[in-house]
C-alpha cells in the first residue's frame, strides 16, 4: 500500500507512529480519537499502512498503543480496542487508554477490559494523561501527553511521500537502464542491426540520484521528522522503521547502471562522429551565418538604430558562438581520431579539420570587424546625439530672453555660455575623430563569399557620417554667431548695470559731500588770510562735487544710450536722475550760502584788521587816522554775518538745514562778537589818545618857544663875550 493511495486518510491523523519507544524499545502507536465519529474503515486502512512500515525485527518487540479517549465516547474507545485484536493482535504488547477524569464509570470500564483480557491477547489499562509517564518515558511522549518528543504529522506524510516516490522512480529507472544496457550489448554483437537511438530513459537519472542522496542524508542525520535545533527529534523512519540499506542499495544499483548507460551513450557518439562531422561542416558552410555576415553592413542613422543593430549582431554572435562551440568539439574529436591512427581516411579528416579552422577563423574575424564598426558607429551616434543636445541647450539659452538682475548674474550667465560653447567645440572635435575612425574601419572591411574576399560598398554609410558632421558644423557655426550677438548684448548689459551702479554711487558720494559741507565746513576763519584760504579750499571742494555731478550725469546719459540699444527701459531715468539733480541743487544752494558767509567773514576780518592795524599803538609813527566808514563797515558786516549764522539753508523743496551744530554756530558768533568788541574798544582808545595828543602838542610848542628864547639869549651872551675878547686882543696888539 502506498501513501498516495490513502493520502486524504493519512492527513486526517487518525493514527501515527511518532517515533517514540516504550521501555521495552517497542514502537509507540498513537490513536487520537476526537469528538467526531471516527470511521473504523479509515482507521483500519491507516493502521494497515503504518504497520507495513517497520521491519520484522522491530515488530517482534511489540507495539505500545496509546488510545487517546479524552474527547471521545466509551463505546468508540471500546470499538477501537477490539479492532486492534483483528488488525495487530500479535504485535500489540500493551494498550494504554487515556481516559477523561469524570465521565466514565471506572468500575464498569475496568471490569469490561478485565473480562476481555484473555480473549484480546494483550493488556489494556486505563490511565490518566498525567500518569502515562509510569509506563512511558516523557521524552518518548508527544506534547499532547505532556512529553517533549517533537512530531509534525504533515511533515512526516510529506517525507513519506518523498521516500515512496524515490523508491518507485529509482526502481523504474533501474529497470529501464538495465534494458537499455542489455540492448546495446546485443547491438554490438549484431553490427548489422541498426541501433535504437531513440530508446532513452523516461526519467532523468541525475535528478533521481540527487533525490536519493538528499533522502539518504536526511535519514542519516535523523532529521526525517524535524530539526535538531529545537529539541530532540526521534525520526519514525530511522534504521528500524525504514532501513537505510534499502535506499543505499537502490542508489548503488542506480549509479552502476547509470555509469554503464553513460558509457553506452559515449559509444554511440563515437560511432556517429564521422557522419556528424560531415553533416555539421556542410551545415556550417551552407548555413545562415555566412549569409547574415554578408548582408548586415548598415551602421544606423541614430543611436537607437545603432543599438538595435548591435543587439541584432549580438544575437548573430550568439548563433555563431554555438557554431564555434561545435567547431571546438569537432576539432577535438578529429584530433582524437587522428591520434588514434586507426582510421583509413586520415587525409580526409585533416582536410576537414583545416577547412573548419579556415571557416571559423574567417567568420570570427568578420564578426570582430563588424563588432568594431558597430561599436565605433554607436560611439559616433552617441557623440552626435550628445552634441545635438548640447547645441539644442545652447540654442535654448540663446533664444531665451535675458532678464537683467545684476552685473554679477550677467557675468555668470556669460561665463556659462562660454563654457557651453567650449564644450560644443570639444564635442564637435570628438565627433570628427570618431567619424574618421568609423570611415577608416569601413574602408578596410571585406566579406567572404564563395571562397573569395569581396570588398563592401559603404558609400551610403560614409555619406551619412559626413552629412552628420557637416550638419553639426553648420549648427555649431550658427550658434557661434548667435553667441557673438548675445555676448555683445550681455556685455552691454554688464556696462548698463555698471553705469547705473556707478551713477548711484555718484549720488551717494554727492550726498556725502553735501553732508560733509553742512556738518564739517563750518569755520569762518580767525582772520582774513585764513578766511581766504577757506574760500580757496571751498572752491576745490565745489570742483570735486561738480566733477562728481558731471560724472553721474554722463553715466546716466550712457545708460539711456545703452537702454535704447538694448531696447529696455532704464531704472535710472525715473529714480537716479531726479535724485542726482535734487542732491546737486541742495549742494549748490548750500555751497552758495557757504561762499556768501565766507565772503562776508573775509570783508569783516579785512575791515577789522584794517582798524586794528592802522590804530595800533605799537607803530613807530603817529597813528593813522581811521575813517569813520571803516568802523561802520566792521559793525555793519559783523551784525549781518551774525544774523546770517542764525539763518538755516533753505533747499528748493522747502526743507531746511543748518550748518553744523548750534554749538558750532555759537562759537563762530562769539568769535565775531569778540572781534567787534575789540574794534569798538580800539575806536574808543584812539579817541582818548587824540585828545591827549592835542594838549601835549600845545605844551610842546610853548616849551619850544621858551627854549628858543633861552637859546637866543645864550647866543647873544656868547657873541658879546667874543666881541669883548676881540676888543681885548686888539687892544693888546696895539699895546
Amino acid at each position: 500500500m502506498e501513501a498516495t493511495n490513502i493520502l486524504p486518510i493519512l492527513k486526517k491523523r487518525l493514527a501515527f507512529l511518532s517515533g517514540g519507544k516504550d521501555r521495552r524499545s517497542g514502537l509507540i502507536l498513537t490513536i487520537p480519537l476526537c469528538t467526531e465519529q471516527t470511521s473504523m474503515e479509515e482507521l483500519s486502512s491507516t493502521l494497515d499502512y503504518l504497520l507495513g512500515i517497520p521491519s520484522d525485527k522491530c515488530k517482534a518487540r511489540g507495539f505500545t498503543v496509546i488510545v487517546d479517549g479524552r474527547r471521545s465516547q466509551w463505546n468508540t474507545v471500546k470499538t477501537v480496542v477490539l479492532m486492534l485484536q483483528n488488525v495487530i493482535p500479535a504485535e500489540v504488547s500493551l494498550v494504554c487508554v487515556v481516559k477523561p477524569d469524570e465521565f466514565w464509570d471506572k468500575k464498569v470500564t475496568h471490569f469490561c477490559f478485565w473480562k476481555e483480557k484473555d480473549r484480546l491477547g494483550f493488556e489494556v489499562i486505563l490511565v490518566s494523561a498525567n500518569k502515562l509517564t509510569r509506563y512511558i518515558e516523557p521524552c518518548q511522549l508527544t506534547d499532547e501527553f505532556g512529553g517533549s518528543l517533537v512530531y509534525d504529522h504533515m511533515d512526516w506524510v510529506n517525507k513519506r511521500l518523498v521516500f515512496e516516490k524515490f523508491t518507485k522512480e529509482s526502481t523504474s529507472l533501474l529497470d529501464e537502464l538495465v534494458v537499455i544496457n542489455e540492448s546495446e550489448k546485443s547491438n554490438q554483437l549484431d553490427k548489422e542491426r541498426p541501433p535504437d537511438c531513440n530508446f532513452l530513459p523516461s526519467l532523468d537519472p541525475e535528478t533521481v540520484l540527487q533525490t536519493g542522496h538528499e533522502l539518504l542524508s536526511e535519514l542519516q542525520q535523523r532529521r526525517f521528522n524535524g530539526s535538531e535545533g529545537g529539541g530532540v527529534a526521534w525520526s519514525p523512519m530511522d534504521d528500524e522503521l525504514l532501513a537505510q540499506p534499502q535506499v543505499m542499495k537502490l542508489l548503488d544499483s542506480l549509479r552502476e547502471q547509470y555509469t554503464k548507460y553513460q558509457e553506452v551513450c559515449r559509444q554511440r557518439s563515437k560511432r556517429s562522429q564521422l557522419e556528424e562531422i560531415q553533416t555539421k561542416v556542410v551545415n556550417w558552410l551552407e548555413g545562415p551565418g555566412t549569409e547574415q555576415l554578408r548582408t548586415q553592413w548598415g551602421i544606423g542613422d541614430s543611436i537607437r538604430a545603432s543599438q538595435a543593430l548591435q543587439q541584432k549582431h549580438e544575437e548573430m554572435e550568439s548563433q555563431h558562438s554555438e557554431w564555434f562551440a561545435v567547431y571546438v568539439e569537432l576539432n577535438q574529436q578529429i584530433a582524437a581520431l587522428l591520434s588514434a591512427g586507426d582510421e583509413e581516411d586520415l587525409v580526409e579528416l585533416k582536410g576537414l579539420q583545416q577547412q573548419l579552422s579556415d571557416v571559423c577563423y574567417r567568420q570570427a574575424s568578420q564578426l570582430e570587424s563588424r563588432q568594431n564598426v558597430l561599436q565605433s558607429a554607436h560611439e559616433f551616434h552617441g557623440t552626435a546625439q550628445d552634441l545635438s543636445q548640447q547645441l539644442d541647450g545652447l540654442l535654448g539659452m540663446l533664444c531665451a530672453d535675458v532678464v537683467p538682475t545684476d552685473g554679477a548674474a550677467i557675468q555668470q550667465t556669460l561665463k556659462h555660455l562660454e563654457e557651453k560653447l567650449k564644450s560644443v567645440e570639444g564635442s564637435l572635435a570628438g565627433l570628427r575623430e570618431k567619424g574618421q575612425v568609423v570611415m577608416d574601419q569601413m574602408s578596410n572591411q571585406t566579406t567572404w563569399s564563395y571562397g573569395k574576399d569581396v570588398p563592401i560598398e559603404n558609400k551610403e554609410n560614409i555619406d551619412h557620417i559626413q552629412g552628420v558632421m557637416e550638419d553639426m558644423q553648420l549648427r555649431k557655426q550658427r550658434c557661434e554667431d548667435m553667441v557673438d550677438v548675445r555676448r555683445l548684448k550681455m556685455l552691454q548689459m554688464v556696462q548698463l548695470f555698471k553705469c547705473e551702479e556707478d551713477a548711484s554711487q555718484a549720488v551717494e558720494w554727492l550726498g556725502e559731500l553735501l553732508d560733509a559741507l553742512l556738518k564739517t565746513h563750518i569755520r569762518l576763519g580767525d582772520d582774513a588770510q585764513e578766511t581766504k584760504a577757506l574760500l580757496e579750499k571751498h572752491k576745490k571742494f565745489v570742483d570735486v562735487a561738480q566733477s562728481t555731478y558731471d560724472y553721474g550725469r554722463q553715466l546716466l546719459q550712457a545708460t539711456v544710450v545703452l537702454c535704447q540699444s538694448l531696447r529696455c527701459t532704464t531704472r535710472s531715468s525715473g529714480d537716479t536722475l531726479p535724485h542726482l539733480n535734487r542732491v546737486w541743487k541742495q549742494f549748490t544752494v548750500t555751497s552758495e550760502e557757504r561762499v556768501h558767509r565766507l565772503e562776508m567773514a573775509c570783508s569783516f576780518h579785512t575791515a577789522a584788521e584794517k582798524v586794528l592795524v592802522q590804530a595800533s599803538p605799537e607803530q613807530g609813527d603817529l597813528p593813522v587816522e581811521v575813517e569813520q566808514e571803516t568802523y561802520e563797515e566792521v559793525e555793519t558786516v559783523g551784525k549781518a554775518l551774525l544774523d546770517r549764522l542764525t539763518v538755516p539753508v533753505i533747499f528748493p523743496d522747502g526743507s531746511e538745514q543748518y550748518f553744523g551744530s548750534p554749538g558750532d554756530m555759537a562759537s563762530s558768533a562769539v568769535h565775531i562778537r569778540d572781534k567787534m568788541k575789540l574794534v569798538e574798544g580800539r575806536k574808543l582808545t584812539l579817541h582818548e589818545e587824540d585828545e591827549e595828543d592835542v594838549e601835549q602838542l600845545q605844551y610842546d610848542q610853548i616849551h619850544d618857544q621858551d627854549k628858543e628864547l633861552q637859546d637866543d639869549q645864550e647866543l647873544q651872551e656868547v657873541d658879546k663875550e667874543l666881541l669883548d675878547g676881540e676888543e681885548l686882543e686888539l687892544d693888546t696888539q696895539k699895546s
